[in-house]
């Protein structure tokens, strides 16, 4: 009779279930009214008075190892069915993953550094919260100086000298005011200006400005390097650059690129003139260079600068700059694969 209890202990603690019911009913058959312990509960009167004690022990433990195999079942199927109400169906498959797109800003600018970094120019960057002094101090922009209103500025209100930079022109004040000449810096950046939000501009937008720093820079250096630049970008290789006014540089120019009149399109963007405006440009003032600690009679150079936003409306003829900031993804996953 001990060896057929010492037989039940072993099943149960080999005993294996999947379900609930699977457990109910291994515990029915041990532990219930009619189960097997209280059979061998019943012939206890029958065993042999020298064997009482030892056979008292088998069934205890009998009854030990079924309770903990119960407990210990619950305790598991219980568990599983916590993690699939959180997590779901396991073995379910995969719900395919939606890859996104980059921004088609991210597109542009990445695109323009590129062009860039094959004829040495590196990239630099600054604070978008910025002082006086680098936004336009030494930019050739004192204190009350009339081209200032050609930039409505955002001043951060707690201290007049501290305002949204209204140009990645500031990063290159930094850049040459910590490294030396030869200097050849893109710089692109987000700013800020206190603009009416509209179809064609934008209180906040972004733009890639140009330096390049080092003896006997020249305008014919300017000009080559633009040319090659609009041959890369837009595939046009026939510009032309109008004299214009910038404080921080002079001579100073407009840039245009011939964009043609092939289409509708062509025609609406260009005026009708088959011109298309993309920059601004020009040797940098002596005083500029002076102001960054840069010896303007040894050192000469040249900038420029363009509307990141702006060519992107170009190249993907997109008709409101307002789209490039709503963040609608029907309007995103249309750049899904451009890099």
């Amino acid at each position: 009779m001990i060896e057929k209890i010492k037989e039940h202990i072993a099943e149960v603690e080999a005993f294996k279930a999947k379900t609930k019911k699977e457990v109910e009913n291994f515990r029915i058959k041990y532990l219930g009214k009619r189960g097997v312990l209280n059979d061998f509960f019943a012939e206890f009167k029958n065993v042999a008075k020298d064997q009482k004690k030892e056979y008292g022990q088998s069934i205890n433990s009998l009854k030990k190892a079924a309770e903990a195999k119960v407990n210990s079942l619950k305790e598991t199927l219980e568990s599983e069915e916590g993690i699939k109400g959180v997590y779901g169906d396991l073995y379910r498959p995969g719900e395919p993953i939606d890859l996104g797109s980059r921004h088609p800003i991210s597109i542009v600018k990445n695109k323009i550094t590129e062009i860039f970094s094959r004829i040495g120019f590196n990239v630099s960057e600054g604070p978008e919260i910025e002082d006086d002094w680098h936004n336009f101090s030494a930019l050739n922009l004192p204190k009350h100086h009339p081209a200032r209103d050609m930039q409505d500025t955002f001043f951060i209100q707690t201290d007049p000298d501290i305002l949204l930079r209204t140009h990645t022109s500031s990063v290159q004040v930094r850049y040459m005011e910590n490294n030396k000449p030869p200097i050849r810096t893109i710089s692109p950046g987000r700013v800020y200006r206190n603009e009416a939000i509209s179809a064609r501009s934008h209180c906040f937008f972004h733009q890639v400005e140009g330096l390049y720093v080092d003896k006997a820079v020249s305008f014919a250096d300017l000009k080559q390097t633009l040319q090659y630049f609009t041959t890369e970008m837009f595939g046009k290789s026939k510009i032309r650059l109008r004299p214009s006014y910038f404080p921080f540089t002079e001579p100073s120019a407009e840039v245009d690129v011939y964009w043609g009149l092939e289409t509708e399109t062509d025609y609406k963007m260009t005026k009708g003139t088959g011109w298309l405006e993309i920059m601004g440009c020009g040797m940098v003032d002596p005083n500029v260079l002076d102001n960054c600690g840069i010896d303007s009679s040894e050192y000469s150079g040249f900038a420029f600068g363009m509307g990141i936003d702006r060519i992107a409306l170009l190249l993907y003829q997109i008709p409101d700059i307002r789209m490039l900031s709503e963040n609608d993804i029907r309007f995103l996953k249309q750049f899904r694969g451009s890099m």
